[in-house]
């Protein structure tokens, strides 16, 4: 692995981001601490948003067309999203990945850009 490879191409691309959101939305939809804001919400629409977000968020290609991470999550601050559903989503991340057999070292910089997202997602 080179230092230039980028964290997408690092975690595998798209093959891995793909397998990876599949797994974490499992995860999210089974955990009672944060299913309740994906409740009639298009799953397969949502998991397509969020794989073209990691990708650009991972040095991949650049096909996010989705809302910025402030105005994509006011509706969910209205409804009560805080610190505690951030903490939840960022932990059934790092499992979804280790699942995958994926380095401590990289989950902790996907760890670290899901955190970056913190404030945005939370409109502070």
């Amino acid at each position: 692995m080179s230092q230039s490879e980028s964290l997408y191409e690092q975690l595998g691309g798209a093959d891995a981001v793909n397998a990876a959101v599949d797994i974490f939305y499992r995860k999210v939809l089974a955990d009672d601490r944060i299913n309740a804001f994906f409740e009639n919400i298009d799953m397969a629409k949502q998991a397509a948003k969020q794989k073209a977000f990691l990708t650009m968020a991972f040095g991949g290609p650049h096909h996010y067309t989705g809302l910025d991470m402030r105005r994509g999550h006011a509706h969910l601050v209205a409804r009560g999203l805080n610190d505690t559903h951030v903490d939840a989503v960022i932990e059934n991340l790092g499992a979804t990945l280790r699942e995958l057999g994926v380095s401590e070292p990289l989950i902790a910089q996907v760890a670290a850009i899901a955190e970056s997202t913190r404030d945005d997602v939370l409109g502070r």
